[in-house]
């Protein structure tokens, strides 16, 4: 949530912002409703302190033995007015507030303007693509006799979701275990947060109530989580942490469940966008003058992953038009796919600025002893189960078996190879 007296000042920067997004929204009508909101609470203001001011008369006139009738009276025809401004009052600040919580984050000025994904921009890569001396085949092919079974995943639950069993179920569990150690050396507190959360939580990190359609609701206020960022980042909502504390770093290895309502036909084929996965989240909380510095660590640390499975990667500054509703900034890192012959997002770290803890109301206090808002880090280290896809597709051999990269060899109990059933 965008702080309002930046707005009053800065309108014009946030209205060429939320064009370079694409949003429709304008500072005009929160504006509007801003001063409305204002022009009714000074008014509740100005009539409570002259109905007190009449109570102040009335009792100096019994005292002194006068006549107070007339200012009785006018003091009777002060409640109704104050209870029906009051009631104004709270409408306006319902309708300010409902216009506020939905307008997005501003990008940093270095983030690259346009509309779609094809604007971004690469900013590094790493690996060469593998060359092979057969037709590789793609992930879900590949899967069907190695445990990855898309179709019993149907059967129990629906279309996107899988059923995966043996060492594939293993190799998936080796790939998270790897990121966690990967992780905590580099001084992350592993978490097994709750994967049911309500709906303060969801609105804290901006998931409510722009993103609703996505999400799975299991009852009244209360969702499943849609990522791991939810929870984390959760633990400073409500909190005045001390500066001592920052940064906090956080990181878990959790299901995830969406909808996907915004991303119709998209992916629908294989292990890439699945309506229930898992991913291994970090998330840091850090003094404002630390989160540039941050984002650039954590999306060093999801590379660092790829690097140690000898998988090739690109890392990519998302544009305006696709940079997401709660970043200032975000870098997505895209592992080769070599059966589809291009990059696909396996990670995504975002600097959110405090635009986070405004909603989540998660501050400090800062060396001259003022409150200041933390800021919020998130990202993927990585989606487990969109590793997986690129180890299977860059590991696979011709005889249908795949080679267990290295680093994940120990978690597998030295298993090297898993051949096809």
């Amino acid at each position: 949530m965008l702080d309002i007296k930046w707005i009053r000042e800065n309108t014009e920067t946030l209205d060429n912002a939320l064009a370079s997004r694409g949003s429709s929204v304008t500072s005009s009508e929160l504006l509007k409703l801003d001063q409305k909101r204002r022009d009714v609470i000074t008014e509740v203001q100005e009539l409570q302190s002259k109905r007190k001011n009449v109570s102040k008369e009335i009792g100096i006139l019994k005292s002194q033995g006068g006549d107070a009738d007339s200012l009785m009276e006018e003091m009777q025809a002060f409640g109704p007015k104050v209870k029906a401004l009051e009631e104004e009052e709270k409408k306006s600040i319902i309708d300010f507030e409902k216009i506020l919580i939905g307008i997005p984050n501003v990008p940093d000025s270095e983030v690259p303007v346009g509309k779609t994904e094809d604007d971004n921009v690469e900013i590094r890569n790493w690996g060469t693509p593998k060359e092979f001396d057969f037709e590789p085949v793609a992930h879900p092919e590949l899967g069907e006799k190695l445990g990855l079974d898309f179709v019993t995943g149907a059967k129990l639950t629906g279309a996107r979701y899988a059923w995966l069993q043996g060492d594939i179920a293993r190799l998936e569990r080796a790939i998270a275990m790897f990121m966690l150690d990967h992780l905590r050396e580099k001084g992350f507190t592993e978490v097994m947060p709750p994967f049911i959360v309500n709906d303060a939580t969801m609105m804290g990190t901006g998931q409510l109530p722009k993103f609703e359609e996505d999400l799975f609701s299991v009852g009244e206020d209360r969702w499943l989580i849609p990522t791991a960022e939810v929870p984390l980042t959760n633990y400073v909502r409500d909190k005045i942490v001390s500066r001592d504390e920052l940064p906090m770093k956080f990181c878990a290895w959790s299901p995830c469940f969406r909808s996907e309502a915004g991303s119709a036909g998209k992916d629908t084929r294989g292990y890439i966008r699945m309506h229930q996965f898992f991913k291994v989240e970090m998330v840091q909380i850090v003094h404002p003058e630390k989160s540039a510095e941050a984002l650039e660590d954590m999306t060093s640390f999801a590379e660092e992953v790829l690097q140690k499975l000898d998988i090739p990667y690109r890392t990519i500054i998302l544009c305006t038009g696709d940079i997401g509703f709660a970043a200032k900034r975000t870098y997505d890192i895209e592992a080769w796919v070599p059966t589809q012959n291009t990059y696909r997002e396996i990670s995504s770290c975002s600097n959110c600025g405090d635009f986070q803890a405004r909603r989540m109301k998660a501050r400090f206090k800062n060396t001259d002893g003022k409150m200041e808002f933390v800021h919020t880090l998130n990202g993927s280290s990585l989606a487990t189960g969109r590793t997986l896809v690129a180890v299977m597709e860059n590991y696979q051999n011709a005889d249908g078996s795949l080679t267990i990269p290295a680093v994940l060899q120990s978690y597998m109990g030295g298993q090297s190879v898993i051949k096809p059933e």
